[in-house]
């Protein structure tokens, strides 16, 4: 199999360089190695309405997002912030209080995150992508790459100028093979890089009836005590069903080992925190992301407590020159971990390929 460019990964970061490339007319091949595209990214169907599991804000400040929002006509709109906020010490002591909403003035897409996913993915030639397709070796050279994938258990060998890879850093380290093999310096540079997200995991449930905001509250929520540390508001743009999301704060081993009573723990939290019409929802739906190991990887089962300074490594743009190029949201030095970083990373890469296409014409 031959094509110009190879994109492994079918994350935002993987669709929006498949797309720059589309109006490059330049030949791709992206494969994803999930049976599904979106990566991080997941909105699900719950009762009737879509909710995001992975990412669910952009900002003010972040065009990129905003561009291809307008592009698609996806409608925007801000995260819900009227009322009052919950609090909860460690004894399970529930306090209301005013405040400022964390998340207040954010951004959301009606239709979550994924009506971006399947905008993009609509508007490639559906015979330019392949799912369940896992790259297992990457042997490079200027103007050459050979790559080898699995692709729905049969192994595959992709001839390509270039390739592009839109999936962690720490993915590529654990399992991919180059050949040449990367120095110690590269190899340590992509394992050094968390991936962002990875080790986290969200609890959404699902009503009927917003029994929050009919009490005066945001849906906006700190906990000391758990297993939900931080709630927010998970509604539609317009309309029902509604949902309030949390992130957990047990470690990952706990989360895996404790699943079920993790569950009745979170829904007796968000009953003693928002009321007894919260004991029934529609609902109860948990996302760990540090089990998929397409995206996590053991290092990023503690996931980290601040932003990491991200960006792409020299030692790792030099490979650039044998044609491997790293376009995931962590090699973004501006907006790396956010969904913007996603579309600068596959912006940046997008652009080096057109130089080289054109300096070849």
């Amino acid at each position: 199999m031959q094509t110009d460019t190879l994109i492994v990964g079918g994350g935002l970061s993987g669709l929006a360089l498949a797309d720059h490339l589309t109006r490059f007319g330049t030949d791709f091949l992206l494969v994803e190695a999930q049976d599904r595209l979106g990566g991080r990214i997941l909105t699900k169907d719950l009762s009737g309405g879509k909710f995001d599991l992975g990412p669910a804000w952009f900002w003010p400040g972040q065009p990129r997002m905003a561009a291809l929002a307008r592009r698609f006509n996806i409608p925007v709109f801000e995260q819900y912030s009227t009322g009052d906020q919950m609090y909860q010490d460690q004894s399970g002591a529930v306090q209301r209080a005013r405040g400022y909403a964390s998340m207040q003035g954010s951004y959301r897409l009606a239709g979550g995150m994924g009506a971006m996913i399947d905008a993009l993915a609509g508007s490639l030639d559906a015979g330019h992508v392949l799912t369940e397709t896992r790259l297992r070796s990457v042997r490079h050279s200027p103007g050459k790459i050979t790559a080898l994938v699995d692709h729905d258990g049969t192994a595959l060998s992709v001839e390509a100028r270039q390739i592009m890879l839109a999936i962690p850093p720490r993915v590529i380290a654990d399992t991919v093979e180059f050949k040449p093999a990367l120095d110690a310096a590269q190899r340590q540079a992509l394992k050094n890089t968390p991936t962002w997200m990875a080790g986290q995991a969200k609890i959404l449930a699902v009503y009927d009836q917003p029994h929050w905001r009919n009490a005066g509250l945001s849906g906006d929520a700190m906990s000391h005590r758990g297993p939900m540390v931080e709630i927010h508001d998970a509604s539609p743009m317009e309309g029902g069903p509604y949902a309030l999301f949390g992130f957990v704060g047990y470690p990952a081993d706990t989360r895996e080992a404790q699943k079920d009573a993790m569950m009745g723990q979170a829904l007796a939290q968000l009953t003693a925190m928002f009321g007894p019409k919260m004991a029934q929802p529609l609902d109860l739906e948990l996302q760990d992301w540090a089990t998929i190991p397409d995206i996590s990887r053991t290092q990023d089962h503690n996931p980290v407590r601040y932003h990491p300074s991200y960006g792409l490594p020299s030692v790792l743009g030099s490979l650039a020159e044998s044609g491997v190029h790293f376009c995931s949201t962590e090699t973004a030095r501006g907006f790396g971990g956010f969904l913007e970083g996603a579309l600068e990373a596959a912006e940046r890469v997008a652009a080096s390929a057109d130089e080289t296409i054109k300096a070849e014409a």
